[in-house]
Formats: C-alpha cells, structure tokens, sequence
C-alpha cells in the first residue's frame, strides 16, 4: 500500500476534481494524476485492466481510444463503476462499462475514427485496486485510418502533451519490448516535457513476446536509456487469452510464474509485474500529490481572489427585484457617461496602446485632416492662369477693375471651403458614433437597454449634427457676406528671415538618387515654408542637402510592379537640376496615408501639383499684355494674403463649432437628459431583462466561486505533516564499459543523456552508477531503487 498517514492524498485529488468539475476548464487548474502514454497496441488498455482485474475497455484495430479517459480507482468494499456524465448511475456490469464508453466517444468524434480532447471521467470502485488517477491516452499513430485527416499524428500528440507538459503530471511511458527502445515515441515524447526525468516512469510490456535468446534485461535494471524513477517490466494477455476469455487473476498468477522462472528476470522478479507496477504507481502519485499540493493551493487561493469581487457582484443582483433593476439602470447610465468622458479626454484608467482612443482621433481630425483639405483647396487660388482667365473675362465684358476681379475670385474661393466643412462635421460625427458605440457594448448583459440607448444617443448626435451644419453654412455665409480688406493682417509683410516655419518632419526614401550608390536611402526630411532638408537621422546633427522650394513642383510616380512603396518626385519648372545632376527628385514613403498627408504639406508650403493637359479654362496661353501680367500678379497676392485670413479664421471656428454643437452637447445630453428618455419609454423593468448569455455567466461566477471554496476547503481538512519519500538522484552512466556481445550501434545521430547531457549511441547503454553484490542498494518507500550490475556471467 501507500505512504502511511497519506493513503487519503489520492481520494483528496478525487475530491477536488468532484468539486472543480462542475466548472470545467475555466479553473484552468492541473490537478496531481498519471498520463498513461504509448504508440497503438503497445498494452496501455492491458495494463489499465490488470490493475482492475476486469475487462472494461473498448478493443479493436486502429485507434481505439480516441478521447481521454480519465480513470479514477478507489479502494472500497463494494465492486461498480460511475460515469461523471451518468452522475448516480451505478455500473456493476463492466460489459456495460465498455459500452458506454464507446457510446459517449462516438457522441463526439462520430464513428469515422476521429478524435477529441474532450475527456471522458469514469470512477471505479473495487476491493482489488489501489487508489490511483490516470489517464488513459489516445496511441500514437503515424498513418490516418478511414476518414481521418491527413495530420492525425500531429493532433493526437498535441493532445497528449496538453497533459503531459504540465508540472503536476507524472508520466508513464508504455513501451513494447520486442521494438527497439531508442526509437520509443512514449519516451522521446516524455524526454521533450521532462528532460531530466523527474516525472517519467517506464514500463516495458510483451516481454513474452520477444525473439528466443533475447531479452529486456538491460533496460529493466535501468542501463539502457536510464530514468531517475526506473522501469518495470509486465506481461499482459496475448490477444488469443482475451478471445478465449482468460481470467485477469490466472493471468497475473502467469505473469508472476513467468518472471520467477525466467533466467533474466527471476533475480528482480520481486520487483516487476503488474502488482508491483500498481503499489509502485500508488506511492509515487501519493509523494507527488504531496509535493504539488502547496503551490496547488496557492494557486487555487489566488484564483478565488481575483473571483471575489465579481461574484459578490453575482450575488448582490436579483433579477426579479424591481428595485434591484432600477439601481442597476441607474448605475449603468451613470457608467456610460463616464466611459464616454473618458474615452474624449483620454482620461481612462486604462490606457490602449494599441488604438487611439475617440478624443486622440477627432483631435487628428482637428489639426491634421482638415487643415489639409483646407490647404487642397486654398492652394488652388494660387494658379496664375486662373486669375489670368478672370481678368480676361472682365476685360472682355467690359466689367474690367481689379476690384472686382479680386473680390469675384476670393469669394469662389471662400464658397469653395463649404464642402470640406460640411465632410468634416461628417467625418467627427462617425467617430462620435464609433465612440458611443464602444461605450454602449458594456450594456450587452441587457439587450434591450443597449438598443434603446444606442437608439436614442444616436437620434441626438444626428440632430447636434444637422445643427452644426447649419451653423457652418452661416459661418461660411459670413465670410462671403463682407470683403474685410481693412483686416489688420491683409498684406501682412512675410516672417522675417530669422524665423524658419517648420511644415513637417519625418522619414522619407530617396529612391532614385540611390540607384548608383548601391540601394535607396532613407533620410529625415524637414520641410519649412522657403526649402526643404534632410540630414542623416532624426537627431539633425547632420544636414546632407537644402532644396530651396522656388520654382518647384510636384508630380505623381506609378508605383513599381514589385515595389510596396508609394512614390512621388519633385522639379523645377525652369528645368534645372534638383539636386547635383539630377533633375527630379524622387521621394518614397510606406503608405497612401503617409502620401497624401506629405502632399498636403508641400501645399502648404507652395509646391504645387504639375498641371495636367487639358484642363486649362479654354484662357489663350500666349496672351503675354505686360500690364495685365502685373495686374495678375498683384491681384494674386492680395487674393493669396486674404485667403490666408479666412483660412486661419475658419481652421480656428471649425473645431469650436463642432466642440460646442455636437462633443459638448452629447456629453451633457448622456449625462442628463438619457435617463429621463429611457424613463419615459415606461418600460424601465423590460429594458433590464439579462441576455442568455449573461444569465450563464453570472451562474458560470457563482459557480466556479463555490468550486474553489470548496475545493480549498477540501484542502484545509488534510494535513500534510506525513512521511514522504525523496525522488531518486540522478543516473550517473559514466562508469558503462561496452560489451563486446552487445549489439553494434544504430546508424543514427547521437542522442544525450538525460542528466549527463553526454552524448549516447544506440546499443551503448547507459546505466546507473556501480555498486557491488556484496552492497545492499539504498532502497526507498515505494521508489525502485537504482539497480547494480549483474554479477553472474552474461
């Protein structure tokens, strides 16, 4: 038997999976039992039924076991079966057993010879069986069977190291004795998850059934391939003996006959067999439990925290108490208003870095978005042939005064700017909308009160919208109501030279230039109102080149085949050199965005688009009248210099308008006037009715909160103040000498030594340090001890 004073380690394991099964998976807890792991057909199924002394497993070819069977066996008077999925069903028969078995795996994985994770929990009670939790799992395989999938072999062993890789899992490696040990898929397995073998235990089956003159005799004393916990060797039934029926107790008396009587193994025949294997099994999970359990229950101690609060939550609300629902209405509303706030300030306790939140984008809007749409439109005033065509109007209506063409072209120019007013109200009121609608998906546990209140909030910025459109009409109305040309800034003299006016900075791709050097290079470009320089990096300690901007133009470059840049070139109108003996100069960027908005800035700063064919005003382009030349041009300052005012004046009053008609009044609206609409629905108590989703899981809470107490409960009833045994120390297979009888290596690369980290060739077997006959070995409570060499001849 096990461990005295500890017997009740492995019922308490039991326990606790009773108690933490009602919430599945969503403990995400391991608790302390044996993954029983082997290729197909390697005895797993045998050796589980020896154990019972009953034949309860599905048999067959191919892949039989094809879910998890988590068994459970206990010590008790009485002999039956429970299924965790038939709670208070009592199986007496085992044939039964087996049936069910084989039902509930079909029930997922079909009859198509699928498989699944999902495990099935089956608990035996017998007289017969020592209490022990393993897990019985699917046998590698290498080659689908029927309509398996083409990776069956990937799926199955992904499964079992979603057991075998945890800490709290101790390992039993199956392997046949008549295949070679080293190619073993149970033990490399076991080597990935448990390179120094603290958790591994190997067992060595069909001993019967290997070539006559053979034997496992190397590997049971723990030579070849050592492992810190051992190996033992059993003999399970031949396939014929299950046929005919052969009763599990004469089968046991035959394997323990069999290792007596054979002149390999009679000398450790006292240590193998199935027996053995049991009480070997039981005192190992028992020292194993006991090791784990502290940081088992501090892990358990730490997840019921992280719990509490949201199940008292859970608790506190009743769902069909009127009272409770108006609190929780009332709370809900006061919530969103203050999600929404934050979300505009940026004031949230939790700050997302990896999306701006809705106040970071609507202030892009702001000051980057819109102030180049305005610079897309304002630069358009400043094409000489435009005004040329004006005048040439006038002066051919007999209306010509530059008076008049002045205020005829600002005035285009001025209504002009409606439209990109009105899209930006457009594009502020999306992001409004986004943001509400980020707040309102906490509502989801009512599903009524999130429609009505997503209803109602966008109702309200629809009409804040219509508002502000209508006030930027009037604004813009304004503007072309009266001419001021007596504002003090109209013809304001430039910035003196001193002063730089710096557009932008960023990193830019000189693609063309690098060509003959080896590659494109990226420069830090800094563009100002008179040039543009770049230097070396961002820290402009180093300036390569200054371009000054007059008499330069931009144009578009097709994007390459192959290339995942975005291009654009700037030249000189006179058709001079750019820079060196390049006439263009050709600029990359990562993305349109960035394009557009580095297109936008070279507006800003006087570089035009490249005109395109055709799309002149029909205005003739030899009129060269030297007075109308200079009136062109006078006019074009002044109407330059007043579209500047209006250009500052309306980047300056859109932003407040749309603050005041729409951020402002939502916010107040949420904050004070929501709940008194969703009161006047009067249906205050339908709004609060909970989603299925958020019945299951509050139940969900409550119930993973009650498994934890009880399981930590379960936890504070046992002592662990009991006698233990140590793990054995680690093999030493230094002192190995080769036998010149052995087998000559495999043609295979070396593999290392568990501890040693040594390299060790097939047929070279590694062992466990030398200790003489006449030395009796340091046994341990239930560990095998580490065996010495044989001392009769071999």
């Amino acid at each position: 038997m096990g461990n005295r004073g500890m017997e009740d380690l492995i019922p308490l394991v039991n326990r606790l999976q009773d108690a933490l099964s009602s919430v599945g998976q969503s403990c995400s807890l391991y608790l302390p039992q044996i993954a029983v792991v082997g290729g197909q057909s390697a005895g797993k199924s045998s050796v589980l039924e020896n154990f019972v002394g009953r034949d309860f497993l599905p048999r067959g070819s191919g892949i039989v076991t094809r879910r998890p069977l988590i068994l459970q066996l206990l010590s008790a008077n009485t002999e039956y079966g429970e299924f965790f999925h038939c709670k208070g069903k009592k199986f007496t028969d085992f044939d039964e057993i087996r049936k069910e078995i084989e039902a509930e795996t079909r029930r997922l994985t079909g009859s198509n010879k699928g498989i699944s994770p999902v495990p099935i929990n089956l608990r035996i009670y017998s007289p017969h069986v020592l209490n022990l939790t393993l897990v019985d799992l699917p046998g590698i395989t290498k080659v689908p069977v029927g309509d398996q999938p083409a990776d069956i072999e990937y799926q199955i062993r992904d499964m079992i190291m979603q057991f075998i890789c945890k800490e709290n899992c101790l390992i039993l490696a199956v392997t046949p004795a008549n295949t070679d040990l080293a190619n073993s898929d149970a033990l490399k397995l076991a080597k990935d998850v448990d390179p120094q073998g603290q958790r591994t235990i190997g067992v060595i089956t069909k001993l019967d059934l290997m070539d006559e003159g053979t034997d496992a005799r190397n590997i049971l004393e723990n030579r070849l391939l050592p492992l810190r916990r051992g190996y033992i060797g059993v003999v399970n039934r031949s396939q014929k003996d299950i046929d005919v029926k052969k009763d599990i107790k004469a089968a046991l008396l035959a394997e323990k006959k069999f290792f007596l009587s054979h002149p390999a193994y009679k000398h450790m025949a006292e240590s193998m067999g199935t027996p053995y294997l049991q009480r070997i099994l039981n005192q190992q999970l028992t020292n194993h439990i006991r090791d784990t359990l502290p940081a088992f229950r501090t892990h358990l101690q730490g997840q019921l925290l992280d719990l509490n609060k949201e199940a008292e939550k859970c608790k506190q609300f009743s769902p069909d108490d009127p009272g409770q629902r108006t609190k929780t209405l009332l709370q809900s509303v006061q919530r969103l208003a203050v999600d929404f706030e934050k979300l505009i300030e940026g004031s949230g306790d939790k700050v997302d870095t990896v999306n701006l939140s809705g106040g970071a984008r609507i202030n892009r809007i702001f000051h980057e978005h819109f102030p180049n749409e305005l610079v897309k439109v304002c630069v358009c005033v400043k094409e000489t042939q435009q005004i040329k065509c004006s005048l040439i109007l006038l002066y051919m209506t007999g209306l010509f005064t530059p008076d008049m063409a002045f205020e005829a072209i600002v005035k285009k120019q001025i209504s002009r700017l409606k439209g990109p007013c009105i899209q930006f109200v457009d594009t502020v009121s999306q992001e409004l909308i986004s943001t509400v609608y980020q707040c309102i998906n906490k509502l989801s546990s009512f599903p009524k009160l999130q429609d009505e209140t997503e209803r109602i909030v966008t109702t309200e910025i629809r009409e804040q919208e219509s508002k502000c459109k209508d006030q930027i009409v009037l604004l813009i109305d304004i503007q072309l109501a009266y001419i001021n040309t007596k504002h003090e800034d109209f013809i304001a003299p430039s910035l003196p030279s001193a002063v730089v006016q710096v557009i932008r900075k960023g990193w830019l791709t000189i693609s063309n230039i690098g060509i003959m050097k080896g590659g494109a290079k990226e420069y830090w470009f800094i563009l100002s109102a008179e040039s543009l320089s770049w230097f070396k990096d961002d820290e402009e300690k180093e300036k390569k080149y200054m371009l000054p901007l007059d008499n330069l133009k931009l144009r578009d470059v097709e994007k390459g085949f192959r290339s995942s840049k975005f291009v654009f070139a700037i030249f000189n109108t006179e058709l001079r050199n750019v820079y060196k003996d390049y006439k263009c100069l050709e600029l990359a960027c990562y993305s349109q965005e960035e394009l557009d908005s580095w297109k936008a800035s070279l507006l800003q700063a006087g570089v035009y688009p490249e005109k395109v064919d055709g799309q002149g005003n029909g205005a003739p382009e030899n009129f060269t009248d030297p007075q109308l030349e200079r009136q062109v041009e006078t006019i074009r300052n002044l109407v330059d210099s007043y579209m500047s005012i209006t250009y500052k004046t309306i980047k300056d009053l859109m932003p407040k308008t749309i603050m005041h008609h729409m951020i402002n009044s939502v916010k107040e609206f949420i904050s004070s006037e929501l709940l008194a609409q969703l009161y006047a629905l009067g249906e205050c108590s339908a709004l609060m009715d909970e989603s299925p989703e958020q019945q299951q899981h509050r139940e969900e809470v409550l119930r993973k909160h009650a498994a934890l107490k009880e399981a930590l409960a379960v936890i504070a009833k046992f002592s662990t103040s009991t006698c233990t045994t140590p793990l054995p120390p680690p093999v030493d297979s230094s002192w190995i000498q080769p036998s010149r009888f052995s087998s000559p290596p495999s043609p295979t690369l070396p593999r290392k030594s568990v501890t040693s980290g040594k390299p060790v060739v097939r047929g070279h077997a590694p062992s466990v340090p030398r200790v003489h006959a006449h030395t009796p070995s340091p046994s341990t409570d239930g560990l095998q001890p580490n065996r010495a060499p044989p001392s009769v001849p071999r």
